[in-house]
């Protein structure tokens, strides 16, 4: 998953589009992220023959193309437009229209289908789509549209897991530490949070990432001592950050926690951004926001919902953690079954050799869990409902 860079933060509370080339998939995708994340999903090719009351080959044989794309145009503005957040999947043709491709800026989070012209063919060739007859002109048109496409799209994905990562703001990416600058959105300073281990291992690699930007260096205790107030409020009173700074917290799961309870809260709130160094932190506790610290009587009792404008999960990160512990913790994972996508385990499935797929995988399913959770809390704030629930 590829993000543009002209975007940032989660957008779980917008639509989620699908834009691509015929045969890249789109609507199958679509499918999968709709119940990964609890939504509706419209197919928008379906939603146009719907409205003209004929199949979209027949309608091109009676109207011809400028006509279909008019109508096309009528049927995406209106669906997108639509207040409840959806996923929907566009025609391959629908951002010729310079309206679509506004709406899509206001309205959604717009993900491009990636496909290779040689797969797109293999699955259309032999069909009913008028502007797929003929091999030469499907890759003229593949080739003319892609500038489109990479104009209106705020990530570029292959699967799924892609679309979900990416409109959760999850990068998951083997060796990312490196190029992280570019992974911090905006232009302006950034104050740097790490325990003193993780700062000893990874903090001259962020700061040589990071560059010109690292305003200032902190450090938190190492372990649930970083989640009090006494250490939250020696941060608090040590940052010198703008609404325009970023705070970036590198480190384990109660490293995160606290500092992103202090980005939640500094200056009524400031963006963040997570580079979780452990395994349950790369699949768990630094995905969807939920940041808290202790008090004397019990752990996690004061907290925020604060998601971060990015997750940045470099599984590179985890090679300096024993083996037996990554395994129990992989482990661990299955066995809740919160985490993992929905197939069997198979042999050396929790192998820290080669944990990139898994961790992916793993962080796509908590932040379809997390979603949903966010989805829920907002409407019981809209019903005004006070109805006890289970933490998330």
């Amino acid at each position: 998953m590829k993000h543009k860079g002209s975007w940032a933060g989660p957008a779980l509370d917008r639509h989620i589009a699908l834009i691509g080339f015929m045969g890249a998939g789109k609507s199958t995708v679509g499918v999968e992220v709709a119940a990964r994340i609890g939504r509706e999903f419209v197919d928008l090719d379906a939603e146009v023959e719907r409205h003209v009351g004929i199949s979209i080959s027949e309608f091109f044989a009676q109207r011809g193309e400028t006509d279909f794309r008019i109508a096309e145009s009528v049927v995406t503005i209106e669906a997108l437009r639509r207040p409840e957040p959806a996923v929907f999947a566009l025609g391959g043709g629908a951002v010729q229209s310079e309206a679509v491709r506004e709406t899509l800026r206001k309205e959604a989070f717009t993900a491009l289908v990636e496909v290779d012209p040689e797969v797109a063919w293999s699955r259309v060739r032999g069909g009913d789509r008028p502007l797929a007859q003929s091999e030469e002109q499907f890759r003229a048109l593949f080739e003319a549209r892609q500038p489109l496409y990479r104009d209106c799209a705020d990530a570029i994905a292959r699967d799924a897991h892609d679309v979900v990562l990416g409109a959760g703001a999850v990068h998951v990416e083997t060796g990312a530490l490196a190029s992280l600058a570019k992974l911090v959105p905006g232009e302006g300073p950034i104050a740097l949070v790490s325990d003193e281990n993780v700062a000893t291992t990874y903090g001259e690699h962020a700061r040589t990432a990071l560059a010109a930007r690292v305003r200032s260096n902190h450090y938190l205790p190492a372990g649930e001592e970083a989640k009090t107030i006494a250490s939250v409020e020696t941060l608090w009173r040590a940052l010198e950050l703008d609404r325009q700074g970023t705070l970036v917290a590198i480190g384990g799961g109660s490293t995160t926690d606290a500092a992103g309870f202090v980005a939640a809260t500094y200056l009524r709130g400031i963006p963040w951004v997570t580079v979780p160094t452990t395994l349950v932190g790369q699949v768990d506790a630094a995905i969807g926001g939920k940041t808290a610290i202790n008090l004397p009587q019990g752990k996690n009792l004061v907290g925020a919902f604060h998601w971060p404008v990015q997750t940045v999960v470099d599984s590179s990160l985890l090679a300096t953690l024993p083996e037996r512990g990554c395994r129990a913790r992989a482990a661990l994972r299955c066995v809740q079954g919160r985490a993992l996508p929905a197939r069997p385990a198979r042999s050396g499935h929790a192998r820290r050799a080669q944990p990139g797929p898994h961790v992916r995988a793993c962080a796509r399913g908590r932040l379809g869990l997390r979603a949903g959770a966010r989805r829920r809390r907002r409407t019981r704030a809209a019903r005004g409902s006070s109805t006890l629930r289970p933490p998330d």
